[in-house]
């Protein structure tokens, strides 16, 4: 697998070395008060969509607790937030948490409530790509992306009805939740689109609202490593990468009171890849 992913990356580099430079004009959310005094949890916070999302909470007054399987780099990440966002320390709060290994997720649940002193948003985006076939590769896939998100919002929906928390569940899903399923990622991710309907319905009575977010390809170091300079991608009708700060101001209005009658949706931000095309990838099995 490691040598199959090298290769994709290093033949991906060299065409975009003929391909046009895109620029975006990208229109970023200026500091508000949209979550002033709410209590995010964001698993997978230290990079990519995650850490996207983390800093646009922090903007928009929000606390935010962040995870990573690596406690280093959770502590990297929340250093990283204190000096772009200007927060104090008790506004982001960084944890080592492997979202696959459910039997823990209680316990970390409960070091991380105590710590922010509340969670009413749970932001399910700790997630992994796999395009190996071997079981293996299928198991971290499936109990990452799906098992872990499964668990969690289990736990998190019984915390906010416990304690009478009308609160937010969004759960970062995929444009490869639109396709033909023929590997583990597009399956898991077909999986948290239902379970993000499921929630949805049994959950509104409590006044816990859940929402999820699809992205199309994103212009971050899981899908390009550090080449994330040209965000070309022709096979896209959009031409472009999505970015990551695009997702995430999306992800303020969605769990804002903005966002409250908004129940059981997807947005699909896809740039419309498996929207309006389903023929820019491969569909091998």
């Amino acid at each position: 697998m490691a040598v199959k992913t090298f290769l994709k990356r290093n033949i991906r580099r060299m065409m975009n070395l003929f391909a046009p430079m895109t620029v975006a004009n990208i229109t970023e959310l200026a500091p508000n008060e949209l979550l002033r005094g709410r209590f995010a949890l964001v698993t997978g916070g230290t990079s990519g969509i995650g850490f996207a999302i983390a800093e646009a909470f922090l903007k928009a007054g929000a606390s935010v607790a962040i995870t990573s399987r690596r406690a280093m780099s959770a502590t990297e990440a929340v250093t990283k937030l204190r000096q772009v966002c200007g927060v104090d320390e008790c506004r982001i709060l960084g944890f080592e948490m492997d979202n696959s290994k459910v039997t823990q997720l209680h316990e970390n649940l409960r070091r991380i409530t105590q710590a922010l002193g509340k969670i009413d948003i749970l932001v399910n985006n700790a997630g992994v790509l796999g395009a190996d076939s071997e079981e293996q590769c299928y198991d971290i896939v499936l109990d990452t992306n799906l098992k872990g998100v499964f668990y969690l919002s289990r736990e998190v929906a019984r915390y906010m009805k416990d304690n009478n928390i009308r609160g937010n569940i969004l759960n970062i899903a995929s444009s490869s939740s639109l396709r033909p399923a023929t590997s583990a990622y597009a399956l898991s991710k077909w999986g948290v689109r239902g379970l993000t309907l499921g929630l949805a319905k049994s959950l509104a009575p409590y006044g816990i609202v859940v929402n999820g977010i699809a992205p199309g390809p994103t212009a971050m170091p899981m899908l390009l490593g550090d080449d994330t300079d040209n965000i070309a991608r022709s096979r896209i009708p959009s031409g472009r990468f999505a970015m990551p700060c695009e997702i995430a101001n999306m992800a303020v209005v969605l769990v804002s009171d903005m966002g409250r009658t908004i129940v059981g949706d997807i947005v699909y931000m896809t740039g419309g890849a498996g929207v309006v095309t389903l023929d820019d990838v491969d569909y091998s099995f």
